[in-house]
């Protein structure tokens, strides 16, 4: 019982600084379109096209880093130091070298990219402008979502949370600093709005980089990996003299990380250009309709996150129990992971629905924008049952190390119905958005049992890369 209640509190302890990180990063995004859109509205169009691009980029990061995330929970739980250690030198060597690369073609190419993505000439010099600024300068963010999910990893999410306060005070201060001529700086706009985001990142990646050694775990439990320990300069430290990890190249545990690495990113990259299609076609129903979609789904985030959050902290200590090979301890803590994040989610989209007018009067006073976002709220009441489900079974079961199977599940599910019925409930059948929105629901209750089915299966046993013949 005593150890039940330590779990609880570890999670609440866990999840409550990524609720936090996670919010104020979403608050970084807003507060940069706040203030440009008292610059101009030009301005706010074309930063916002190059931050879809750039969310599409940040996906190509975070394949690595989520699969540092996830070995490092295992090897962290099971007290594997070098395995550790080794894991966050590839990951920080491969986002260094994917960063550089992309950053210089984002820099070289910014005009002809921009133009094949259909932004129109008018906006043109702005796009450019801040696409060449914080493209060129983006590998900063792939090493920040390195170290950042190394942290998180070993339960240490208060830190990345610290970082990203201190970041979102920077941003406000640059923005208003260098956007509009503040404190003795020169008024750039666009420019300035740019400078301020890179250098965010910048600060970012220094702040984390310097809280990394606090995330080395103590000890070294023989692992069964042969020669690993001649990989380990004793006392050795990755920035100073991280030539010494990769004596021989570790490629085992290179090919562990594209394992995870590879699936996870695939899912998430199909997720977001099925929502780019989706945009397209709601896109085509009027502009009306688009800014109620845009309406609805920025304040469903808020509900989404308290589930993310959740499940974020949750798989943090499963990982640590299937590192362990403790996968009953794993299933059990789980299954109550699920619980905490449906009932916290239910009770937001509750309120969500009853008070869902209300709630976007304050953003519109179109009556028709209102009372369609109303049937919205009511309909993802019951849209949120699965996507609790989809994004607990998602997550967990890659951090079980069982990474294929959501990724087979998503592009199936993600394009028959999330596209493919959207489309036809909501142009053909003329159900507009609330025809998008049911295909949605579909979609991820039908996911959602999918996913559960495979994790109550435990399937995704012995799919640890803790154990000693791991791959």
């Amino acid at each position: 019982m005593q150890q039940t209640l330590s779990i609880k509190k570890e999670l609440y302890r866990i999840t409550s600084p990524i609720f936090i990180d996670i919010a104020l990063v979403m608050l970084l995004g807003a507060v940069d379109t706040i203030m440009l859109s008292r610059y101009s509205d030009d301005a706010v169009a074309a930063v916002g096209l190059d931050n879809q691009l750039m969310s599409l980029v940040f996906l190509v990061y975070q394949f690595v880093s989520m699969g540092a995330a996830i070995l490092c929970a295992q090897y962290f739980g099971a007290k594997l130091r070098s395995r550790f250690i080794l894991i966050v030198g590839i990951a920080v060597l491969l986002n260094t070298v994917v960063g550089l690369a992309v950053s210089s073609i984002l820099f070289i190419w910014a005009g002809p990219i921009l133009h094949a993505f259909g932004l129109r000439d008018g906006l043109m010099p702005d796009g450019v402008a801040y696409l060449r600024i914080t493209g060129a300068l983006s590998f900063f963010q792939a090493l920040s979502l390195t170290f950042s999910a190394t942290l998180r990893s070993t339960g240490k999410t208060m830190l990345p949370m610290l970082s990203t306060v201190v970041v979102n005070i920077l941003n406000i201060l640059g923005d208003y600093a260098l956007i509009f001529g503040n404190f003795g700086c020169p008024a750039l706009g666009v420019e300035g709005a740019a400078w301020a985001t890179a250098g965010c990142r910048i600060a970012n990646m220094i702040i984390l980089l310097s809280f990394i050694p606090k995330a080395w775990p103590s000890g070294v439990v023989e692992d069964g990996y042969g020669k690993v320990k001649r990989y380990v300069v004793a006392r050795t430290r990755i920035v100073t003299r991280g030539v010494n990890y990769f004596r021989p190249f570790p490629w085992r545990e290179l090919r562990n990380l594209f394992k995870i690495g590879i699936p996870a990113m695939s899912e998430e990259m199909s997720y977001s250009l099925s929502q780019i299609t989706i945009t397209y076609f709601i896109n085509m129903l009027g502009t009306e309709v688009l800014a109620t979609k845009v309406y609805c789904w920025t304040i469903i985030t808020f509900v989404i996150l308290l589930s993310v959050s959740i499940v974020q902290g949750g798989d943090i200590l499963v990982g640590h129990f299937v590192g362990k090979l403790r996968y009953r301890a794993a299933y059990i803590l789980g299954n109550y992971v699920l619980k905490t994040g449906m009932i916290a989610t239910m009770i937001a989209a509750t309120i969500l629905a009853v008070f869902g007018s209300k709630i976007l009067s304050f953003f519109t006073d179109n009556p028709e924008i209102i009372r369609i976002g109303t049937y919205i709220f009511i309909i993802d009441w019951f849209l949120d049952i699965g996507r609790v489900r989809n994004i607990f079974a998602g997550g967990t079961l890659r951090t079980a190390g069982d990474v294929v199977y959501p990724l087979v599940v998503g592009v199936i599910f993600q394009w028959s119905v999330a596209v493919g019925l959207a489309w036809f409930l909501g142009i053909p059948c003329g159900f507009g958005l609330i025809g998008f929105w049911v295909a949605f629901c579909i979609d991820e209750n039908i996911r959602g049992v999918v996913l559960m089915r495979r994790w109550h299966s435990q399937k995704w046993r012995n799919k640890a890369f803790t154990k000693p013949n791991a791959e």
